[in-house]
């Protein structure tokens, strides 16, 4: 059986996360359907990383094994052609025939997340759902300095959800940068959070996301965010950031 690497895109808004789940719509489930009907026959893809409920995807990679060989432009051109016409806000960017052995999720190397702040005292219109929404003014130079106290190998039980499933909590955060993006009409500042790392704990990039806001708004200085990494308590932690700003946006092999 041909097996082929497919680039998505999504919108996170309307799905109830990646995984395909029993009652309620997932990206999993759209794109795996979409495929299936033009196949004709039933399809599972898996992705390098499960997102959450409202987590959009940039790059998300799956691998999924077909049953004949189709043409890799075919089976985007009529992936897309589906989504497109049930209405999902699902895309494939890119196809390509890959070995056998390929996997999207143990073969990747390094994933890359963005979490994205619209620092502003207006409320979102065109961005609701896309960011999240912080009124009190934040300093991003000392959200930067402090990000960089949980860059390496550490435990980071302080930032995984109590219900994580991975087996271990130890993780090596390979970047972690804050930067001020553009300054915003009317007042404000946009702020985009980047990281990457082999692998992510559940809630871990929105977890770290929200105590980098408690040090931008003034309440933690980088040595209360060390504190709480060394703490190795999930009560430690600051408020877990909405999933609305938050992307995944490339998987490096």
């Amino acid at each position: 059986m041909p097996r082929y690497k497919l680039t998505i895109e999504y919108d996170g808004t309307p799905f109830h996360g990646w995984q395909r789940q029993e009652d309620f719509l997932s990206v999993q489930q759209v794109l795996e359907e979409a495929i299936s009907e033009f196949t004709r026959h039933p399809v599972t893809v898996f992705a390098a990383g499960r997102t959450d409920t409202g987590v959009h995807g940039l790059g998300q990679i799956v691998h999924l094994d077909l049953e004949r060989q189709w043409a890799p432009e075919k089976v985007s051109e009529a992936a897309n052609g589906v989504l497109k016409y049930h209405g999902h806000p699902v895309a494939v960017l890119d196809c390509e025939q890959v070995a056998d052995d390929f996997d999207a999720r143990f073969s990747a190397k390094r994933r890359h997340y963005r979490y994205r702040i619209l620092n502003r005292w207006a409320n979102l219109t065109v961005e609701l759902g896309r960011a999240w929404h912080v009124k009190k003014p934040l300093d991003v130079a000392a959200m930067d300095s402090a990000a960089k106290m949980l860059i390496g190998h550490h435990d980071f039980t302080t930032f995984r959800a109590m219900n994580c499933q991975a087996k271990s909590p130890m993780r090596t955060l390979d970047t972690l940068d804050v930067r001020h993006v553009c300054d915003l009409t009317g007042g404000g500042q946009e702020i985009e959070i980047t990281t990457s790392s082999r692998a992510f704990l559940h809630n871990q990039v929105r977890s770290m996301a929200g105590s980098l806001k408690l040090v931008g708004e003034g309440k933690w200085t980088a040595d209360d965010l060390a504190a709480a990494l060394a703490a190795k308590d999930r009560k430690a932690c600051g408020p877990v950031a909405p999933a609305c700003g938050l992307y995944f946006v490339r998987v490096d092999y």
